[in-house]
């Protein structure tokens, strides 16, 4: 059984008692909180943020084009090595249209690496729905690619990528895609994952690693119940987040009702399964919970 957070509620010793329990299930079951401390502490301050574009495969059959938003210094890489977040867009959509999320996730301390799907973005020449099946497979060879620019000398991103400290996360078909990349045996690499308005593929969802679902409980697109059935059969420690009364994305854009509360979330679940900050966690219930916009539950691993 998940344990519910509502507004009307318990009080903040319980939910800590309550996440801490989560977080123990977490250990025990092989998750994040049970691996090695990351080389450098989570950041404190935001930073600057970059952007630079390249294409994986560029003379393939599937070229990708990434866009990367990375922490700043001046006009370059800012110091040291930072985790890494592949981000999934949905359908008809493009990698710059999300950069309210993942620009304040570069600010905090990630390198966000989002693909342009070559059937399924904005524009596409031969758009197909049925393409996602496809897409797992390109996200791990943009983390592929990613593994040897870390190591390509004279990259500006070169020796600043984490690249052993992996999230994916996505939106909608972006969403689905995301959780396609969680089979039974994945690369250890890949630590945790945050599904926004999607669920689950054929084999998905098997491995420890933790999970955030988002979802609009209004949502017409991808009915809420697809998400919490994602949700049920996730094997490794999982939290759903819910947006009350909101369909299918607004609470992504800055300003909206609910994206405080989805930016905290899911900033502090990066933070706690990438850089192993353990207050992150504890927070994490409060950043997500607003009276009468939001609800919260997790789950151990099952």
């Amino acid at each position: 059984m998940g344990i519910r957070w509502r507004l009307a509620a318990p009080t903040t010793a319980l939910l800590t008692a309550l996440l801490m329990a989560w977080l123990a299930g977490c250990a025990a079951a092989g998750g994040t909180a049970a691996q090695p401390a990351p080389a450098r502490p989570a950041p404190q301050v935001p930073y600057a943020v970059g952007v630079r574009t390249f294409t994986v495969d560029p003379t393939s059959e599937r070229p990708l084009p990434v866009t990367v938003w990375y922490p700043a210094q001046g006009s370059r890489v800012a110091d040291g090595r930072f985790p890494v977040v592949l981000y999934s867009h949905g359908l008809s959509s493009l990698p710059e249209l999300h950069s309210g999320l993942t620009a304040r996730w570069a600010a905090a301390g990630f390198v966000v690496a989002a693909p342009t799907y070559p059937h399924t973005r904005r524009g596409a020449a031969r758009f197909s729905r049925a393409d996602v099946r496809h897409q797992p497979a390109d996200g791990w060879r943009v983390i592929r690619h990613l593994v040897r620019l870390d190591g390509r000398s004279g990259d500006p991103l070169a020796g600043h990528l984490d690249v052993q400290r992996v999230a994916a996360a996505g939106n909608s078909a972006g969403g689905f895609t995301t959780a396609g990349m969680f089979t039974a045996g994945h690369p250890k690499l890949l630590r945790a994952g945050i599904v926004i308005a999607g669920g689950g593929m054929a084999g998905s969802l098997a491995g420890p690693a933790p999970m955030l679902f988002v979802h609009g409980t209004a949502d017409s697109v991808v009915p809420v119940s697809v998400g919490r059935a994602a949700y049920r059969r996730t094997l490794g420690p999982v939290a759903f987040l819910g947006l009350l009364g909101q369909g299918h994305g607004d609470y992504l854009i800055p300003g909206r009702p609910g994206f405080a509360q989805v930016l905290g979330a899911t900033t502090d679940f990066l933070r706690w399964t990438l850089y192993g900050d353990r207050e992150a966690a504890r927070r994490l219930p409060t950043r997500a919970l607003l009276p009468t916009v939001t609800t919260f539950e997790t789950r151990p691993a099952a």
